[in-house]
């Protein structure tokens, strides 16, 4: 079954549960899947593969950790609880990220296989990076990472 067609699923035991904050979370899922079928000039009704359906998802983690930063500074914890919640859900639905540790393995061997790495190509060594880790682990630590590992 497609991760589309599970979350479809998930939003049917959700209401059976009548658990609403998880509804409220797949259906704004959902719309956000019909969204990104129209973007790409598809019928709404369409299905997405699992790799847009990650995307979507990832899209709507990052909006969240955003949502819980701002509303942080601006003291609401309230409204950060709420998305803290969603987030929660939503990453029930990514895959497994890697550890820091692993991604320091995973640059540590990439930057043996390439010899030396030219710091004016650390932009270039990164977007390899990315492309191989992607949905595996988050962006600002490989950045860190590999800020860390190689030379200024």
């Amino acid at each position: 079954m497609s991760l589309h067609q599970n979350i479809k699923e998930q939003v049917k035991e959700a209401l059976r549960a009548k658990d609403t904050m998880r509804l409220n979370v797949l259906r704004g899922l959902l719309s956000s899947f019909t969204n990104e079928a129209m973007s790409k000039k598809r019928k709404p009704d369409e299905e997405l593969s699992d790799e847009e359906a990650l995307n979507v998802i990832t899209r709507a983690v990052k909006q969240r950790k955003d949502s819980i930063e701002q509303f942080e500074k601006g003291g609401r914890k309230d409204l950060a609880d709420t998305e803290e919640l969603e987030l929660a859900v939503l990453k029930t639905y990514l895959p497994q990220q890697m550890s820091r540790e692993e991604v320091e393995s995973f640059v540590r061997q990439k930057v043996t296989e390439a010899g030396s790495v030219d710091t004016s190509k650390k932009g270039q060594f990164m977007g390899m990076i990315m492309k191989e880790l992607k949905g595996k682990a988050e962006g600002v630590v490989v950045k860190d990472v590999i800020d860390k590992s190689l030379p200024a």
